[in-house]
């Protein structure tokens, strides 16, 4: 393709994108989008009452606003329920490392997969990529064996007990697993667009190449870390699977996702406190998005074009 025509090609394409039908199309995705959480919002001001007698959207004909649900789910809790701010401050326990581990490994990963040159290091990278695929229904029974009881093959121990079963290691160590593959991918993407006369120059100056990571590499993948953290953290932050499983049971290391899925009862009650209950789980991934979207659409597409 000559660059006359892909000059014409993007301009086509930036044109399509800049028109009112699209802007129309896109906004109407937004109400469409936005319009559950809206009305997950309204719910959760209405008192009791008014909950089980009517829908959200009659609030704006007899607004009724109270706080009482937040004070409850937060500080009072149920009566099969504690309350749910310690388990707020278990999933930012549970999150925060669960993100830092998988980016930092990655990090060196891709870094010495999209710089040094050794044997079968496309092989190791398309291996890495093909984990993805790997569900990861397939690997929980594996690991949890490994952390319950550790690895022994005909009375041989491999891998002993660590006795880490019930606190947050297990839940840190299967999120690091299940996120590395991507992390690798993403990373490694955008590590390889970084022009190769950058690095010799850097290195003709005498850099080393830990030096050249943190000077240069480093500062430069920031929208590709950016964009992997923000997967991450909505992935493990609103993960119910990985915490029920490997966290033992333990209310101590429960992430607020397991609890929120116990507040309502048997008969469908406490509407009322689920509501509240499911908004303060969404505030900090909100946060977390906004606060991180400007580098969102930069990391995605690393690599996926040259030039």
């Amino acid at each position: 393709m000559t660059a006359v025509s892909l000059a014409a090609s993007k301009a086509k394409a930036k044109n399509i994108f800049a028109s009112p039908i699209a802007s129309i199309f896109a906004f109407a995705m937004a109400i469409l989008w936005t319009i559950p959480t809206f009305g997950l919002l309204i719910t959760s001001f209405r008192p009791e009452e008014d909950i089980n007698n009517s829908g959200w959207w009659t609030f704006f004909g007899n607004p009724n606003v109270t706080l009482d649900n937040y004070f409850q789910v937060l500080f009072e809790g149920t009566t099969t329920n504690p309350p749910l701010a310690q388990f707020f401050f278990n999933s930012f326990a549970l999150t925060i490392p669960a993100v830092v581990f998988p980016i930092t490994l990655a990090l060196f990963a891709a870094y010495a997969l999209a710089f040094f040159e050794f044997r079968c290091r496309d092989f190791i990278f398309y291996t890495i990529f093909a984990l993805q695929v790997v569900p990861l229904q397939l690997t929980l029974v594996p690991l949890l064996q490994l952390f319950a009881k550790g690895v022994v093959i005909n009375d041989v121990t491999i891998i002993p007990d660590l006795g880490i079963s019930g606190t947050f290691i297990p839940i840190w160590i299967a999120h690091t697993i299940f996120g590395l593959p991507l992390a690798v991918f993403l990373l490694h993407n955008f590590l390889s667009q970084i022009p190769r006369e950058l690095i010799e120059a850097a290195r003709v100056d005498g850099a080393g190449w830990f030096t050249l990571f943190t000077k240069i590499v480093l500062p430069l993948s920031v929208p590709a870390i950016a964009s992997f953290a923000i997967f991450q953290f909505l992935w493990v932050w609103n993960d119910l699977l990985v915490g029920l499983t490997f966290g033992g049971g333990s209310k101590d290391v429960a992430p607020m996702t397991v609890r929120i899925a116990e507040m309502v009862g048997t008969r469908g009650s406490g509407w009322e406190v689920l509501t509240a209950g499911a908004f303060v789980s969404m505030i900090v991934p909100l946060i977390v998005f906004f606060a991180l979207q400007r580098y969102f659409v930069r990391g995605l597409l690393a690599g996926s074009v040259k030039g």
